[in-house]
């Protein structure tokens, strides 16, 4: 946890130091003098000027600063103030679109790590559906899919791929095993599902299939049927007959073994009493799809940015779709430095330490959008302004009307930090989390 915790200090303070990087970018784009660009808060711990500019390494690692000459004094040359609306905007804007393109690059990262799967030289069918285009072309329970239209696919998402490729009113072509070494082949014609947002033929995947059942074995016994599937021992997903065998020899001696088995589309469990060497002893025999294995694959990096891309686009209908479990639950509308932490250390926890990555690209993006928020002094309340002053003509705010947006504007974010903090605090006293 401990570990959890500090590099999430350290990720949260790579995302504020490319918001500031943002601001700063841009500021000297634009002509604005920037006098320090500082990682940390004071005091200061390291410090040198180059070409006019204080880069500085400070004791406090909780964020980063860009301090500008007389930020606010319109007739100070050189100043923020003292530009023209589109430039102040551009400057406001770069902190949030530098997240935005920092969490896309996290999210690729993320995205693109190897990927534990499980694969097979075939893909099984476990179940073919009533009036589909499988049930049509003539597949069978435990038929095994090695070729489709040409291709070879190892994953059940491969074998989606190839058949979204094959146009509408098109054959795919399948080659498949059937009883083990009859090798046929069947032209399938995909239906594309409105309801899935893919093309489908109509059959169920698995990774075995209960071929046969001895008359008065334990099998029977339990209940276990021609046509079911075995899916995990004890709590223990079974892949092959290796993983089965394993599984059924680790059962605690003298207590009950639960197995879970598929049938049709129900799942379902049965119980055993008694320790077992293999399936052979269970009194069943199973069809598997042949040299089904665990392998660690690297994601193309294509692949992975356009995941990224995704994930990022389809962000606003996931804020939308969350409302209601915000209505319930106002904590989670909103969490702080301490609420982003807690979410840290429960998805590491959870998923894995490779978490860290989507956190903080999460984290990058609602920095994002809270600084986008049009109410000063967030960018969101500069650029506001900034464009105010654009539909004027270039004409000033007064200052009087300024200095009251900054105020109120500060009010409110004060008042919000304070209930965000707050409640980051609460919830973790109450010992509540996020549910993952």
């Amino acid at each position: 946890m401990i570990q959890t915790i500090l590099l999430f200090i350290v990720s949260l303070l790579i995302v504020v130091v490319v918001h500031e990087l943002g601001h700063f970018i841009v500021s000297k784009k634009v002509g604005v003098v920037v006098e320090e660009f500082g990682i940390g808060f004071p005091p200061r711990l390291f410090g040198r000027v180059w070409r006019g500019t204080m880069y500085s390494l400070n004791a406090l690692p909780v964020g980063a600063f860009v301090r500008s000459k007389s930020e606010d004094d319109a007739t100070a040359e050189g100043s923020l103030a003292s530009k023209k609306p589109w430039p102040r905007f551009a400057v406001y804007a770069a902190g949030p679109a530098f997240n935005v393109v920092l969490a896309f690059l996290l999210l690729m990262a993320f995205f693109g790590l190897p990927r534990t799967m499980v694969v097979s030289d075939g893909i099984l069918v476990f179940q073919v559906q009533a009036d589909s285009s499988a049930e049509a072309a003539g597949l069978r329970s435990g038929d095994v899919i090695v070729e489709a239209a040409g291709e070879l696919p190892e994953t059940w998402g491969e074998l989606q791929v190839v058949l979204s490729k094959v146009p509408q009113g098109e054959a795919a072509e399948l080659v498949v095993l059937r009883e083990g070494s009859d090798r046929m082949g069947i032209d399938v014609y995909p239906r594309y599902d409105e309801e899935l947002g893919r093309s489908v033929i109509g059959i169920t995947l698995g990774r075995n299939v209960v071929a046969a059942v001895d008359p008065g074995s334990l099998a029977e016994q339990v209940g276990i049927a021609v046509g079911d599937s075995l899916l995990a021992v004890g709590g223990k997903a079974v892949i092959n007959e290796m993983s089965l065998n394993d599984a059924l020899q680790q059962a605690a001696p003298g207590s009950a073994t639960v197995l879970t088995l598929l049938r049709d589309v129900d799942a379902r469990t049965v119980e055993i009493s008694q320790s077992l060497a293999d399936s052979e002893s269970l009194g069943l025999r199973l069809l598997w799809a042949p040299n089904t294995r665990v392998e660690s694959r690297p994601t193309p990096i294509a692949t992975a940015a356009i995941s990224s891309a995704k994930f990022m686009i389809s962000m606003p209908a996931l804020i939308v779709s969350s409302i209601p479990l915000m209505q319930d639950d106002p904590s989670l509308a909103f969490v702080g430095p301490i609420g982003a932490g807690q979410l840290t250390v429960e998805a590491v926890e959870a998923f894995g330490i490779s978490n860290l990555l989507f956190i903080g690209g999460l984290i990058s993006v609602g920095i994002a959008l809270f600084n986008l928020f049009p109410v000063p002094p967030l960018d969101g309340g500069g650029m506001l302004l900034a464009f105010t002053e654009a539909v004027r003509g270039g004409r000033r705010l007064s200052a009087r009307a300024i200095r009251v947006a900054y105020s109120v504007g500060t009010a409110l974010l004060i008042t919000l930090i304070v209930f965000i903090t707050t409640s980051d605090v609460l919830r973790l006293i109450e010992g509540r989390g996020f549910g993952l």
